[in-house]
């Protein structure tokens, strides 16, 4: 049997990429492994030399991995758009997040603040810092969910009051109210790019993946997970 298409990508894009690529194998046979970690993991892995078909992670990051000749060059394109939304835990009376400042007030108020590792948690923390607050000497209020762990799960166990993630990595997720997507300015949302990894022994293989996953038909998939294709 041939070995399976392989590939990584951050956590964000894990159940869209499952998805779709459940159907490639039942359109083009044959089988495909992609693993979803913490995006600043998956980073390290690929820079650590490990072979991967295709890699999936925030754009900038794979310009990054694509310039250090980690990417096959020119090979990499838009996968998804991911906007961010608040979180609290079920049963818990959803918040005002109208308008930035009923936000600044969440977050200057709130018991416990939950975020990523990843684009959304590094934006949250700008804003933070620009409204005055310190998420450095309130690290009991901000907490950092580990890589690979979903902020969803912080505040479904309590850990955390609120939680800020993008959209899709909230959805369906147990334990949890979906409050809404944030408004501007903390807003932000993040392009995942798609490319060949460039120690792929299927490039062709790994190119025909790619264009299924961006092909017109997957749009519908991208936007009932929380995303939009970008």
């Amino acid at each position: 049997m041939a070995q399976p298409i392989t590939g990584i990508s951050s956590m964000a894009t894990r159940r869209v990429l499952a998805e779709l690529a459940q159907r490639f194998e039942a359109a083009a046979g044959g089988r495909t492994a992609i693993e979803a970690v913490g995006g600043v993991d998956a980073a390290k892995r690929v820079r650590a030399g490990e072979p991967f078909d295709v890699v999936a992670l925030a754009s900038d990051v794979m310009a990054k991995l694509e310039a250090e000749g980690l990417v096959l060059a020119g090979s990499t394109v838009g996968f998804v758009r991911s906007a961010m939304a608040l979180a609290v835990r079920a049963g818990a009376p959803k918040p005002d997040i109208g308008d930035g400042e009923a936000v600044k007030a969440l977050l200057a108020g709130a018991r416990s603040i939950g975020y990523s590792t990843g684009p959304s948690g590094t934006h949250l923390l700008e804003v933070a810092k620009a409204w005055g607050l310190d998420p450095a000497g309130d690290a009991p209020r901000f907490v950092q969910a580990k890589p690979g762990v979903p902020v969803a799960a912080l505040v479904a166990l309590g850990e955390a009051e609120i939680g800020v993630q993008q959209l899709g990595e909230f959805l369906d997720e147990p334990g949890i109210a979906i409050a809404g997507l944030l408004p501007a300015p903390v807003q932000s949302v993040t392009t995942f790019s798609i490319g060949v990894g460039a120690r792929s022994a299927r490039v062709e293989d790994a190119r025909a993946l790619i264009a299924f996953l961006n092909a017109a038909e997957a749009a519908a998939t991208k936007r009932r997970l929380g995303m939009e294709p970008a």
